[in-house]
């Protein structure tokens, strides 16, 4: 399949089986066009619309697909101000799930043969509060000396499920997106939770879309600050796969549709500034950019 717009790092390949929630007329539209797969939520005249990026306009959905959405027939502005391309009921984040991070973590706790990866996930939530449009700033909080950007990939639910299984986990993702953990050092070494550390208002950027039945399992994953590449990796070198976590994070709660599973950030940590703008490159989503201010007096 060729890339989508804006995908600077490579190709995209799509898995029909993340689609088999949708009816079967929008996995046959998605299945026959070029470029149908990056789904945006954005507003005009004040309303929040989802809807489908084509080459001169945005193809508007009376719903996000999971919702039985069909387009409206109506064609809006690609440049209409963009939102977080969902509203999920629940944030999920995925910690130290690159080897190579687990090794530069203050957190891990060290043993003879060096940092030890989780023998299981290592998960906690971040409120929807915290979300933060594509193009909006990040804002490093008053007193706080280290603010962290981590790249990621982040997987969205389309069907809801419980103890689902390892083999059919990926039939209940909807799509693929970049992600931002925005990370405040200081409060995450000195509190017992990362509530504020994690969850702190604009410490969840998400975007610019979903690209509808990305495959997760490989792709491509980037994070630069003013055009400086820090982070590199592919999301084939995860400790645990897409399709696990899924599957693990199902045992414990409810994943609903429109949920974000942000599956955890590759090494290349080290704290921005207000003045910088962070982008986060997903192969086949595109780039992700917000720029950094500091907390208003």
């Amino acid at each position: 399949m060729p890339s989508c717009p804006g995908d600077p790092l490579g190709s995209s390949t799509r898995a029909d089986g993340c689609l088999q929630f949708f009816p079967e007329a929008f996995r046959a539209t998605l299945r026959a066009m070029t470029a149908p797969d990056r789904l945006v939520r954005y507003v005009v005249d004040g309303v929040a619309h989802h809807g489908l990026e084509r080459a001169d306009h945005l193809a508007r959905l009376d719903a996000p697909p999971w919702q039985g959405g069909r387009a409206t027939g109506a064609r809006d502005d690609p440049a209409a101000a963009r939102l977080s391309p969902c509203t999920p009921g629940k944030i999920v984040c995925i910690g130290l799930n690159y080897i190579e991070h687990v090794k530069e973590s203050l957190t891990v706790a060290r043993t003879a043969a060096g940092p030890a990866p989780p023998a299981e996930p290592l998960f906690f939530l971040k409120p929807t509060s915290s979300m933060l449009a594509p193009g909006a700033a990040i804002v490093k909080p008053r007193g706080l000396t280290r603010l962290d950007p981590e790249g990621e990939m982040a997987l969205v639910i389309g069907r809801r499920g419980r103890h689902v299984s390892e083999s059919e986990a990926l039939a209940h993702v909807a799509g693929v997106t970049a992600f931002n953990d925005v990370s405040a050092r200081d409060w995450q070494k000195s509190d017992s939770q990362w509530s504020r550390a994690k969850g702190s208002d604009t410490f969840a950027p998400f975007g610019p879309c979903i690209a509808l039945g990305l495959d997760p399992r490989d792709l491509a994953l980037e994070l630069a600050v003013n055009g400086g590449v820090r982070q590199r990796a592919r999301t084939s070198e995860m400790h645990f796969g897409p399709a696990f976590l899924v599957h693990y994070v199902s045992r414990f709660m409810t994943l609903e549709p429109g949920d974000v599973i942000a599956t955890g950030t590759p090494a290349g940590i080290a704290p921005i500034e207000p003045g910088d703008t962070v982008t986060v490159t997903v192969e086949g989503v595109g780039t992700l950019v917000n720029p950094v201010v500091a907390e208003s007096a």
